[in-house]
């Protein structure tokens, strides 16, 4: 099944997608609730859904993120992608990097719609997307083997980590990871599909095996497959929950993929800021096998309020 959460007539909805339709559970009932409420119920209310309730166009309704995640881990599973962009600075994959999936957390309060419009971040001159997918927990667990999460990942969508460049690098040197350069946007979308609808296509290996494009203003300038992963959602699930707990809405990104899953990529590859940084008016679309397509267009953000440079003490 593939559950969205939508606007209609000025009021939140979620419900069941089926074709070019939506079908609307009961007011109130939210899609994260019913996660939290299990797979069995939330199966219930979608075929009831199905055949109880009167369906709206998806033309006619404006698509909000499926649900409102209580955290969101980002992970970096992409060699290419992470060639890519060392090579930028005249560097390699650290052997690091090959030891455990790697993962960062992100604004849960930032997630946009499939088709909303996203603002440049305040002071960014270097702006840019990323092509992921992401896993949604079902179940709540910890200390999980590979095997175990997979019966804790309830489905899946597309996930596109808006990113401001410019803010990033700087910020990353003081060692605590990317914060301001991530937090203005991130795109999650255009709904969950459950992980039973996905499992014919995965390779022998495990992989999801998803065929991923992204076009700018119409001009395809990425395409990569899931499989290329370096390690399956099992294993970063399994990873996460390390001495702790997953628990049910919590999101997990793939990273981004390699072959132009970004423009940083295209930028390590070429030594030049070319394709240039996105603008207002350029509109980003992506495609991910399986999953659907969320499209969004540059707007205009804010300007920066200043803050003083730090009091040295020492």
């Amino acid at each position: 099944m593939k559950y969205a959460t939508f606007l209609h007539d000025g009021q939140q909805w979620s419900g069941v997608v089926a074709d070019d339709r939506i079908h609307p559970f009961d007011p109130g009932v939210g899609l994260l609730e019913l996660i939290q409420a299990g797979e069995s119920e939330l199966r219930a209310v979608g075929a009831r859904a199905l055949t109880g309730s009167r369906p709206l166009a998806l033309g006619g309704i404006r698509l909000l993120p499926p649900l409102q995640p209580p955290t969101v881990r980002d992970f970096m599973t992409f060699e290419g992608h992470v060639a890519a962009v060392a090579q930028g600075y005249g560097d390699t994959v650290p052997e690091e990097w090959y030891a455990q999936p790697a993962f960062y957390f992100t604004n849960p309060y930032a997630m946009i719609g499939a088709h909303d419009d996203v603002p440049v971040p305040p002071g960014c001159r270097r702006f840019d997307f990323e092509l992921e997918v992401a896993a949604v927990i079902g179940r709540a667990g910890r200390d999980l083997s590979p095997e175990q999460a997979r019966e804790h990942i309830i489905g899946y969508t597309i996930l596109n980590d808006w990113s401001a460049r410019d803010l990033q690098g700087p910020e990353m040197k003081v060692k605590l990871g990317p914060a301001k350069g991530k937090d203005t946007a991130t795109t999650l979308g255009p709904w969950l599909v459950t992980a039973d609808e996905l499992d014919p296509h995965r390779d022998p290996e495990g992989f999801l095996d998803l065929e991923l494009t992204v076009d700018v203003n119409g001009v395809t300038i990425g395409q990569d497959t899931l499989a290329n992963m370096a390690w399956t959602f099992e294993e970063m699930v399994a990873y996460a929950s390390r001495g702790t707990w997953v628990r049910p809405g919590d999101v997990l990104g793939s990273g981004t993929c390699g072959n132009g899953g970004c423009l940083a990529e295209h930028w390590g590859r070429a030594g030049t800021f070319e394709p240039p940084p996105l603008e207002p008016g350029d509109t980003v679309t992506i495609t991910a096998q399986g999953l659907g397509t969320v499209s969004n267009t540059v707007v205009g953000g804010v300007a920066p309020l200043p803050i003083a440079t730090a009091r040295r003490r020492l």
